[in-house]
């Protein structure tokens, strides 16, 4: 199947979680690609806000369709719906299919935001704010335990097997860690289950060739 298919673009930053959860899926679902890595400037700047207003990353160009597209969950979609006939990320029965899409959209809407919140008042902010610190390292740790709950007696997410519910948070998980340093040892004491879960997805070897992928890009 993916020597009939041209390689899709997709632009990211070395840094930022967000282009690397998809190319976890891409890599997953073995499909080609050209991975564009932008300067942080060039994604303020055209001709690349021509590509996304937004100015941020990640955002896709595939050829074999014609489509430009922005925002990682929706990319994933995309991705799924497009090239995952296998549904070797997916499933196709109810409610798993919509349970997925509540998985990936708490993932944008929580995880995401509440990490990169607390990455940027820890590490980037130019005045230490306590108050801003403690409050997204508090929500960090809340989502923490959610998945905990969620993760009793399972797995993975949905379905008991892998998805790409579970790899949209990886690249996030990894990040979080530079941020609390002592999140698995919290973890190994308060939440297992989300512990377990994060090591046996991160295991997969998709995710060990991002993660190596990332590390050479940030080198």
């Amino acid at each position: 199947m993916t020597n009939e298919i041209k390689e899709i673009l997709i632009y990211g930053h070395a840094s930022g979680p967000n282009p690397w959860k998809v190319i976890m899926v891409l890599e997953e679902l073995e499909l080609p690609y050209k991975h564009k890595l932008l300067e942080m400037s060039e994604i303020k700047q055209e001709p690349y806000i021509h590509l996304n207003p937004n100015g941020r990353v990640p955002t896709i160009e595939d050829p074999n369709t014609g489509i430009t597209l922005w925002e990682s969950g929706a990319i994933i979609e995309y991705l799924i719906d497009t090239y995952d006939k296998e549904r070797k990320l997916s499933i196709d029965t109810f409610p798993e299919k919509y349970h997925l899409k509540q998985f990936l959209y708490f993932q944008s809407s929580g995880q995401g935001p509440y990490y990169g919140q607390l990455a940027w008042f820890k590490a980037f902010h130019p005045e230490k704010i306590e108050s801003a610190i403690a409050r997204y390292e508090d929500q960090a740790i809340r989502v923490v335990a959610v998945l905990d709950k969620i993760l009793q007696g399972k797995e993975y997410l949905v379905g008991n097997r892998i998805t790409y519910a579970d790899i949209a948070f990886v690249s996030w998980e990894v990040t979080i860690r530079k941020m609390i340093p002592d999140l698995d040892e919290r973890a190994e004491r308060l939440y297992p289950n989300y512990l377990a879960w994060f090591r046996r997805v991160s295991a997969r070897p998709s995710v060990k060739r991002t993660l190596k992928l990332k590390s050479e890009a940030m080198a």
